[in-house]
């Protein structure tokens, strides 16, 4: 009988069903079966802010298993890993993405534009922070940390004491909660993190045989969409206090398939917002991202992005918030 391959997980509730699904889905492509491998991250063990808690925080520890051989592949929110390739480690599958856009839970089934001034907003990214006062609706604005259960609870629990909360669409319906979605945020008004809502399955290079095996759940489009994004992300080598935003679409164009990608830097306060876009074919995907961010440095992103929020190239600054 074949052993179980082992599938290394953050333990909190969303990556469990993320990992669940990734679990069930290589069985029922390969017939192979998935075994979860519970792995607590420095991340777990924090309740620091996300964006004071490091690159990779959320990720090394499941890379060290990897290294360590205790797991043979794992599940990350793709959003969580530094731009940086870790060695000796592939990306062997991008499976479909989940709907990469930000949702908000409201009191009373509010929208955002409901919310009167003064609401009180909570959120973990300083992405969501930025875009939410460069709409100027004089919102208060709250960094927030916790599970999905945690923050939603803020708003709908029994001692709720915020207005609203602004998380992952993805992260929502992967737990069957999409119902207390009060609106999902047009990327007009809040473009997402890079590779928000797409996940990683991750194995060491030197398992030919498991590359091979994984890659049936890679999905083409998700693939070409997150590179596109992780290219702009990467090029501009922002740092933990640095707000970016991107979102890349394939569509049908007048010679095939495109890839759109829209690309924004912002600056905390929401005072600076660039936004810009381009596109070009999904085979680009990667020189898309670059030339995205090129043109925003141009105008001024680096100004915005800091010297004292630029850590270098690899670095990123999202955490698990969804």
């Amino acid at each position: 009988m074949t052993a179980p391959l082992r599938l290394g997980t953050r333990g909190s509730a969303l990556a469990m069903a993320q990992s669940s699904h990734v679990a069930d889905a290589v069985t029922a492509a390969t017939g192979r079966p998935v075994e979860l491998v519970e792995v607590v991250t420095a991340g777990d063990r924090s309740s620091a802010p996300v964006h004071r808690l490091g690159v990779g925080v959320f990720v090394s520890a499941l890379r060290d298993a990897l290294a360590a051989r205790t797991i043979d592949f794992a599940v990350h929110s793709y959003k969580d890993l530094p731009t940086a390739a870790a060695a000796g480690l592939h990306i062997a599958a991008v499976p479909p993405r989940e709907d990469p856009r930000d949702a908000l839970v409201a009191r009373d089934g509010r929208t955002l534009a409901e919310l009167p001034p003064g609401a009180t907003v909570g959120t973990g990214s300083l992405r969501r922070i930025a875009q939410l006062h460069a709409l100027g609706m004089q919102l208060g604005v709250t960094p927030i940390r916790g599970n999905v259960d945690t923050r939603v609870g803020r708003v709908l629990g029994p001692e709720a004491d915020l207005d609203a909360v602004v998380l992952a669409r993805a992260g929502l319906a992967r737990l069957g909660r999409a119902g207390e979605i009060t609106e999902t945020l047009d990327p007009m008004l809040m473009l997402p993190a890079p590779a928000q809502g797409a996940l990683a399955v991750e194995c060491r290079i030197d398992d030919p045989d498991l590359v091979e095996l994984l890659a049936v759940l890679d999905h083409a489009p998700s693939r070409a969409a997150v590179t596109a994004e992780r290219a702009l992300l990467a090029t501009l080598e922002a740092g933990c206090s640095a707000p970016v935003a991107a979102y890349a679409e394939l569509a049908e164009g007048d010679f095939g398939e495109e890839i759109y990608l829209r690309g924004a830097v912002i600056s905390p306060d929401g005072s600076r917002d660039l936004r810009l876009s381009r596109t070009g074919t999904p085979a680009d995907a990667a020189e898309i991202g670059k030339a995205l961010a090129a043109e925003l440095l141009e105008l001024g992103a680096d100004s915005i992005l800091g010297h004292d929020g630029h850590t270098g190239p690899g670095t990123q600054q999202f955490g698990s918030t969804e």
